[in-house]
């Protein structure tokens, strides 16, 4: 199993994609496939099996695995806005599950992002990590905007115990998964 620090503009799978990188430019690695997908303007780890049983449990919504997010957001985040959050938000074509968010520090040591994210002198902006045991299309981008919080720079840290640290963008690193049925990583 692999996990990729995904850089923000590569597309999240293996064949070509109009005009911008996928992850063949880099990852040489035969017969691995994504379990569960990153927009191509989000970061972060996605990891990478070529066990069909670990690919469908990893990325199943019944598996409630959760993936931790540090999203950027335009504006200052209220409590209101945290707790609706928190407890679902209707996106009109499903409710989300409960989550877990809290603002934050911006992430220690986090990379610099290319192209840089927009910058106004007069529109504050805040970080807040998002739990979710759910990962539906462009899911946190829609919740944040729902609240009046849009998001600038989205970037997965963390799948169950599986984590980016210490993976700069665009690398990878081999890590280990025993047994066949067990979602421990």
């Amino acid at each position: 199993m692999l996990l990729f620090n995904k850089p923000y503009g590569v597309v999240c799978q293996f064949s070509a994609s109009g005009d911008g990188p996928t992850l063949k430019d880099f990852i040489a690695v035969p017969d691995v496939y994504p379990a569960g997908r990153l927009d191509a303007d989000s970061e972060g780890l996605v990891v990478l099996t070529d066990r069909g049983d670990l690919q469908h449990r990893i990325a199943h919504p019944r598996a409630k695995l959760p993936k931790t997010y540090w999203v950027q957001v335009e504006g200052e985040p209220t409590d209101d806005q945290l707790d609706r959050l928190a407890t679902g938000i209707d996106l009109g074509d499903f409710v989300t599950r409960p989550a877990r968010v809290r603002e934050i520090p911006k992430p220690p040591g986090l990379w610099e992002r290319t192209p840089p994210i927009r910058f106004r002198k007069t529109v504050p902006t805040a970080w807040l990590e998002v739990v979710l045991t759910e990962g539906r299309n462009r899911q946190v981008r829609r919740m944040t905007a729902a609240v009046g919080l849009p998001t600038l720079r989205l970037i997965r840290c963390r799948i169950g115990d599986w984590s980016v640290a210490d993976i700069a963008p665009g690398e990878w690193r081999e890590v280990a998964v025993t047994g066949s049925k067990k979602m421990t990583p």
